[in-house]
């Protein structure tokens, strides 16, 4: 497999207000004249890192990153209580991707997103498929709310321990319902130490069910309060309402992408998203190749490393 690329500075960057007091923060990296590619970042919540751009050639592709509503660099920052997160659903940011395209004056880009950015991805392409040029997507996930219920229920069961903790984050007449629901409720509660302990376990959980690929090491983001609080209001936010997508939504609308030549990278060893998702996702999506990665989870290199063979097939095109 290719390694990735070396580091490298964006040559553009700014602020783009996309309504509703909302403006995210987005950047352009390598070839002002290559191909355009837009990342996609996970989480939801997360933001984009600086490794992103390591994953397309600097002379060939026109990088775009940009931070969702409430991530990184956007403001308002989700981390903050007062932001309100109404405005924030998966149609506002297919909306804002649109405007940062035309703000770009870019016709049709590549599209690469990975875990949560395979979801908005593939809602982005089924609305504007005519804007995208290809799709590279990295441990697919669907955010079903049976893969929701899975990554926050049943994979538990692999790590009995940790479930236990995580369960035992909420009050006792929750612990047998919706935890997503029931985390939610505690990170909108009025006492900021309960806001911030909720946040705490929250992610705590999603470094244990990677302990595997990780070694045990935390991830260092989650060692930022505003982070971690930002990323766990987001995600209960999202996944509390399954997205705002019907659970089979985006498998049934597949066909709209037969079009677009389209990679799908995964590892077999991803406990919290297992392949079935892709493998579904595959069997839907007429013309779309399924790299299955035998060895690896959901945060391996590796992943990345066959992202950037398959950009590098790409750039080309």
């Amino acid at each position: 497999m290719a390694i990735m690329y070396p580091p490298i500075d964006p040559y553009c960057a700014g602020m783009l207000d996309v309504g509703d007091g909302n403006e995210i923060y987005w950047e352009t990296c390598g070839n002002p004249q290559g191909k355009p590619a837009l990342v996609l970042h996970g989480g939801p919540g997360s933001g984009c890192t600086p490794g992103h751009r390591r994953l397309f050639n600097p002379e060939a592709y026109r990088i775009v990153l940009v931070d969702q509503r409430g991530a990184g660099r956007s403001t308002p920052h989700a981390g903050e209580a007062s932001t309100d997160l109404a405005v924030n659903t998966t149609a506002h940011l297919i909306d804002d991707l649109e405007r940062l395209r035309a703000h770009l004056e870019i016709e049709k880009w590549l599209v690469h997103g990975r875990s949560w950015g395979t979801t908005l991805g593939l809602a982005y392409a089924e609305r504007h498929p005519d804007r995208v040029s290809e799709m590279v997507l990295a441990a697919v996930c669907l955010t079903r709310r049976p893969d929701i219920h899975w990554l926050y229920h049943g994979v538990g069961r692999f790590f009995p321990a940790e479930w236990v903790r995580f369960r035992d984050g909420v009050p006792p007449a929750d612990r047998d319902g919706d935890l997503v629901e029931a985390y939610a409720r505690l990170l909108a509660h009025p006492d900021e130490a309960v806001r911030k302990e909720a946040a705490r376990a929250w992610c705590d959980w999603e470094d244990a069910i990677v302990a595997l690929e990780s070694g045990g090491a935390p991830n260092p983001r989650y060692a930022d309060e505003r982070f971690c609080m930002g990323f766990a209001r987001t995600v209960t936010h999202y996944f509390r309402h399954g997205a705002w997508l019907a659970d089979d939504q985006l498998l049934g609308g597949a066909e709209r992408l037969a079009a677009i030549p389209g990679v799908l990278i995964h590892g077999r060893l991803d406990l919290g998203g297992p392949l079935r998702s892709a493998w579904d996702l595959a069997r839907a999506w007429p013309g779309s190749e399924l790299f299955v990665l035998e060895h690896s989870g959901h945060t391996s290199d590796a992943l990345g490393e066959c992202v950037v063979d398959v950009t590098d097939r790409f750039a080309a095109h």
